[in-house]
């Protein structure tokens, strides 16, 4: 088959597959989309399948005559989610591309690394959990390299922090922050807004899954393409900025955070994680781009992407 008709099949329609998938087809090459929600995708020139990847018989199916996998799956934000569907997720996706032959691109987050301790998170910093999710991602990390030592698979990972831009509607960005944003009303965050902190932004993110995926030697772990850390009150100022008006962003009280998350679970979940904003957490791509070049946008340009995405997205108006 000719290298334009490799065909590259990316499991995962959410925030980030959709992106990668156009990315890959713009590149030349045949691309399936892999999901298991019958909710309309958009993508031209791109095949779309309905399948379970923790199914391993449809997963193989799915991913029949695959040079390329992309795991880009991520259940719920809840361990007990989490806990009992990523392993069969990724055991699934595993013996898929290896009996395709293909390689195997994973999406991964950096909870297994913990608190960053004043350095720079690396593909170098050995694996440390804090959090339950944490442990979770790091217990799927040392299984997928036993795999790839035992010749089980070939497979690369791409790590990245938090998700801000278009289409990021599970992120700290989505509704819950737009749609007070647009309406010129205060904004109640959870985390310290003043904290350096790494965000990828997706379109960003699926150019470094296809850069991984479309190098056929990219083995191994990168940290995916992204901008020195800043504050959260700074990404709002660049947002308010493209905007063309005031943002105001407040944050809830730790313990009355704690508090409500008796009401509302899924902020037990997000609590968990405020480590991350506890000291400067950054990431370090240093090795993505020594390899692959700058694929990095701007910030600014970063922030004009999401806020027209914003603007679409939850039926606001264009300025003037």
């Amino acid at each position: 088959m000719p290298e334009s008709q490799e065909l590259h099949v990316v499991f995962g329609a959410g925030q980030v597959g959709p992106v990668l998938a156009r990315r890959l087809a713009a590149a030349g090459r045949a691309v399936r989309l892999v999901r298991r929600s019958a909710r309309p995708v958009d993508l031209d020139g791109v095949e779309l399948v309905r399948a379970d990847a923790a199914d391993p018989a449809a997963a193989a199916e799915a991913a029949r005559g695959a040079a390329v996998l992309y795991h880009c799956m991520n259940p719920a934000y809840s361990t007990a989610v989490w806990a009992e569907q990523l392993p069969r997720i990724q055991r699934s996706l595993v013996a898929a591309a290896g009996k395709a032959g293909a390689r195997l691109v994973v999406l991964d987050n950096v909870y297994a690394l913990g608190r960053p301790g004043g350095r720079k998170l690396s593909e170098a910093t050995p694996l440390a959990p804090c959090s339950r999710k944490g442990e979770i991602r790091a217990r799927l990390a040392e299984e997928l390299a036993e795999a790839v030592r035992h010749g089980d698979v070939r497979a690369a990972t791409g790590r990245a922090s938090d998700f801000y831009g278009p289409g990021g509607v599970m992120t700290q960005f989505g509704d819950r922050f737009w749609r007070p944003a647009l309406a010129g009303k205060k904004i109640g965050g959870v985390v310290d807004p003043a904290t350096p902190h790494t965000y990828h932004f997706i379109p960003d993110v699926a150019a470094g899954l296809a850069a991984l995926g479309l190098d056929p030697q990219a083995d191994g772990t990168f940290i995916l393409p992204c901008h020195p850390a800043e504050s959260t009150l700074a990404l709002v100022a660049r947002f308010a900025a493209a905007l063309g008006r005031p943002i105001e962003l407040g944050r809830i009280p730790p313990l009355l955070l704690r508090l409500l998350a008796f009401a509302m679970p899924i902020l037990k979940e997000v609590d968990e994680m405020s480590y991350q904003w506890a000291e400067r957490f950054e990431l370090d791509d240093a090795k993505f781009r020594a390899r692959f070049g700058e694929l990095a946008v701007t910030r600014d340009e970063a922030a004009r992407q999401t806020v027209a995405w914003a603007r679409e997205a939850f039926g606001a108006p264009a300025a003037g």
